[in-house]
């Protein structure tokens, strides 16, 4: 599954973990995705969007 925001392609971001001896390991923040039933120029599809554009307003639901 594609950790990808369908809306504002949003992906997973990479840093590091460091510990209190300062030894660094490299990690990854992903971006919280949810499948959502969305209304697209009339039509209804099922899209991966993060929870930022869903809470913003940038889609509209589908009804089920």
């Amino acid at each position: 599954m594609s950790l990808q925001c369908e809306v504002c392609d949003k992906k997973p971001q990479f840093g590091n973990n460091v510990s209190h001896a300062n030894n660094k390991t490299r990690r990854r923040w992903k971006p919280n995705i949810k499948k959502l039933r969305v209304i697209m120029k009339g039509s209804i599809k099922t899209m991966k969007i993060c929870t930022r554009c869903i809470k913003s307003g940038k889609i509209t639901k589908a009804i089920k």
